[in-house]
């Protein structure tokens, strides 16, 4: 597995929470399990008290989001740094699950967390996903979405660090905001004009 993937784990749990429309989907501790995906055997040991661990976490890493979205790279790779050393990980080499067309390991670096609950181990490859991700691309490919109410987390993978929404649908919504408030403007300026227009002209002689 390569260390990359783990990054969509952080966005993964930051995105359990929009703020702006006061609506949070980490209520419970199956919603909790449903993060860890195909990582069954760390979804075993979550509990109930991981909710509050989880939303802990949560709102720590949206923070490092927060500041490399806002331009404060410093501060991004300080938080990002402080969740490190909490949440340490040991890289090892694994390859017993994939195997190559001759029956041949495929080795890939794997991170192996040790981890007295199941947040701690959550906490541990997400935070260490996206350290990969950001010193491999850089802090401003760590982004919120731009679309108002919308400020989901996203990495930005484009060629040109040109993305600015975490979905197509947010980019479709903003697109089409902005059009229709083009129009709205271009339709304000038409009707300026044309009641300009019909207002009757000052002869030269009148004050």
């Amino acid at each position: 597995m390569e260390l990359a993937y783990y990054s969509d784990y952080a966005v993964r749990l930051v995105n359990t929470e929009e703020p702006a429309r006061s609506t949070d989907t980490l209520t419970s501790a199956e919603a909790v399990r449903a993060l860890f995906g195909d990582m069954t055997q760390m979804s075993r040991r979550v509990t109930d008290a991981d909710v509050t661990r989880f939303r802990a976490v949560r709102g720590r890493l949206r923070a490092v989001f927060a500041s490399a979205d806002a331009g404060d790279h410093a501060r991004a790779v300080d938080l990002l740094n402080s969740l490190l050393l909490e949440f340490p990980v040991s890289p090892q080499i694994s390859g017993h699950d994939l195997l190559d067309d001759e029956g041949r390991p495929r080795w890939h670096l794997h991170l192996a967390e040790h981890p007295s609950n199941a947040t701690a181990g959550y906490a541990a490859i997400a935070a260490m996903g996206l350290a990969f991700h950001l010193t491999e691309f850089g802090a401003d490919r760590l982004g919120l979405c731009q679309a108002p109410p919308c400020r989901n987390a996203y990495l930005d993978t484009s060629t040109n660090r040109s993305r600015r929404y975490c979905s197509d649908r947010c980019a479709t919504r903003a697109n089409v905001a902005a059009y229709r408030a083009r129009k709205r403007l271009e339709s304000a300026g038409t009707g300026r004009t044309g009641s300009e227009a019909s207002q009757p002209s000052t002869a030269s002689g009148e004050r």
